[in-house]
């Protein structure tokens, strides 16, 4: 098995989730490359949609929400045919030439662009191509239903009904649940990764923060909670790549001495393993990591979309809680941050919540798909 992994650059969650694809191919000894799908329409593609949605996340939620909203209403404009299935298929070509050119067997999807120009590239050049389709929320998300790959991987099996129609049946689905990296499943020593970050051992650690750019109000949440805050408890601010914000919260929080501002952290995981409380938004590569370390949650709902689906299926765990407004959100950060047994009943729940050892269990998976194939052209 030579196996081709197709990301896109919207956000971080679907290059989360392959990069953790690729780490187990390598512990496994497959030969596995990961590529952008919509460079194969052309690099300017790529940089226009990825820049526009870092814009549109950032500054405008309310216009995705909107977008998100419209495409569900009306599923019809990524059928086969439409302009828009024919803008996204049109890299079909090249990416059917980069896959034979690079003998590769097995191509999985960890986007929907991608799973729809794959459905192409099997139709029209390489039937016997072995593909799948990873789901990085925990809903089905439009333009899903319009592919028709070998497999569907699903976050939980509560799911499936979600996902059935189109070319998903339920011979193809599977709830293995979403890929997250070695580093979020091999946990330090609390007290160990607190002090990597200067965070005394006795102090409980409250991690805030809304996704690789920055977004929400995490302004008005973070001065409510900085305000109230225990000089027993500490709160570190992740702005990563929103460079604004994160001068704007140095200047707020220079001198107080148990809130910590950060602009890009490399090893999110070792954060994670030092925090008692998890306050983000329900992007769904990032509260499938916290739940992978029992890490319970606070959720901003920032964005929604398929971010609302996220939220509303860890709410149902009862490994999360949030609220409707910042001031709730900052009071019940602090609370829960106070209160030992309810933060262990979270942990458990999340760990009940989602299937662990995602990447392996999806290798397996098309291992299996490849033994059938075989049999089927016997």
């Amino acid at each position: 098995m030579k196996v081709l992994i197709l990301s896109c650059n919207t956000g971080e969650g679907h290059n989360s989730c392959a990069a953790a694809l690729e780490e187990e191919c390598r512990n496994q000894n497959i030969p596995c490359d990961t590529e952008d799908a919509l460079r194969f329409i052309s690099p300017e593609v790529s940089r226009f949609i990825s820049n526009w949605h870092v814009r549109i996340y950032r500054h405008a939620p309310g216009l995705f929400r909107v977008g998100y909203r419209a495409a569900e209403d009306h599923p019809a404009q990524f059928h086969e045919g439409s302009a828009l299935y024919r803008y996204l298929t049109q890299g079909a070509e090249k990416l059917c030439g980069f896959i034979a050119g690079g003998g590769y067997d097995t191509v999985i999807c960890t986007h929907t662009f991608a799973a729809l120009m794959v459905s192409e590239v099997v139709k029209t050049h390489l039937p016997n191509l072995k593909t799948c389709f990873i789901a990085t929320d925990y809903t089905c998300s439009p333009s899903v239903k319009d592919s028709s790959l070998d497999r569907y991987f699903i976050p939980a099996s509560s799911l499936s009904g979600d996902f059935l129609g189109g070319g998903v049946t339920s011979e193809r689905l599977r709830a293995c649940g979403i890929p997250v990296r070695q580093m979020f499943r091999s946990s330090v020593r609390k007290e160990d990764a607190k002090r990597a970050f200067g965070i005394p051992e006795g102090h409980k650690h409250l991690v805030m923060m809304c996704g690789s750019m920055g977004c929400g109000p995490i302004m008005s949440i973070a001065r409510r909670i900085g305000r109230d805050l225990p000089d027993d408890q500490d709160l570190t601010i992740v702005c990563g790549t929103n460079k604004q914000l994160y001068r704007r919260l140095q200047r707020r929080f220079y001198d107080a001495k148990n809130v910590h501002v950060r602009s890009y952290v490399k090893d999110m995981a070792l954060l994670m393993d030092s925090a008692d409380l998890y306050l983000t938004k329900p992007g769904g590569i990032s509260v499938t990591e916290a739940a992978s370390m029992r890490l319970p949650m606070v959720f901003i709902d920032a964005v929604a979309g398929c971010e609302e689906y996220n939220k509303d299926f860890f709410l149902r765990t009862g490994g999360a809680v949030t609220g409707q407004t910042p001031k709730e959100i900052a009071r019940t950060s602090l609370r829960l941050l106070s209160d030992k047994d309810a933060l262990e009943k979270m942990g458990d729940a999340l760990d009940a919540a989602v299937p662990h050892n995602a990447a392996a269990n999806i290798l397996s998976e098309m291992s299996e798909a490849e033994e059938e194939k075989e049999e089927d052209l016997a």
